[in-house]
């Protein structure tokens, strides 16, 4: 039985889908088709005449949904429509669900972590991010929404990669990350402070 919260979230979902729909031109519509051509086929090709047409037999073949956005939101930024991209990436961020979050003790440490990351990091935030698994989507996204305020670009960049990793995410990889970068005195910095606050 699909529960209420869920049934909101499809209903949130479809509903930002059916704006994307409402606001491409069919010069860009025909652009997505061709570039989503081989996840469809040319055969229901001819029957995509409108945005949620082609958002339908994405679903269907398993390459979109409410927690699947990557592929839409790909082809969204190489038609140049990071705009609509971004609408899915809000969506996103609004769905993080509490029970998938690290226990109290690790949620405090990595708060700590992403303290002195983000105090330390700057302008190097990608590389941690690719290091951390995020890929060009993401961070373009990440990139676009404090676009002058480094510090607060590294705070999104961590809460996109806690999000994903969901109650998996632990400090000592922020920090395997941070030395495989070669940030050590970050590493070492986020390690004392630690430490400091007897953890």
């Amino acid at each position: 039985m699909i529960s209420m919260c869920e049934r909101m979230s499809a209903l949130q979902f479809n509903a930002v889908l059916l704006e994307i729909s409402n606001q491409l031109s069919s010069d860009e519509l025909e652009k997505m088709k061709f570039l989503c051509r081989e996840k469809i086929g040319k055969k229901d090709m001819e029957k995509i005449n409108s945005g949620i047409k082609l958002f339908q037999f994405l679903t269907e073949r398993g390459q979109l949904g409410a927690g699947k956005t990557e592929a839409l939101s790909e082809v969204l930024q190489q038609i140049h429509r990071s705009d609509l991209a971004d609408k899915l990436t809000t969506l996103e961020s609004l769905g993080v669900n509490t029970e998938s979050e690290p226990d109290q003790e690790e949620k405090a440490k990595l708060d700590i972590a992403t303290e002195v990351i983000a105090e330390n990091l700057g302008r190097n935030w990608r590389k941690l991010g690719r290091k951390l698994g995020l890929n060009d989507v993401k961070l373009d996204s990440i990139g676009r929404r404090c676009p002058t305020e480094l510090e607060e670009t590294v705070v999104e960049l961590l809460k996109e990669w806690r999000k994903s990793r969901g109650a998996e995410a632990r400090t000592k990889q922020l920090i395997e990350a941070l030395r495989a970068c070669q940030y050590n005195l970050t590493a070492d910095k986020v390690e004392d402070k630690l430490v400091a606050q007897g953890y």
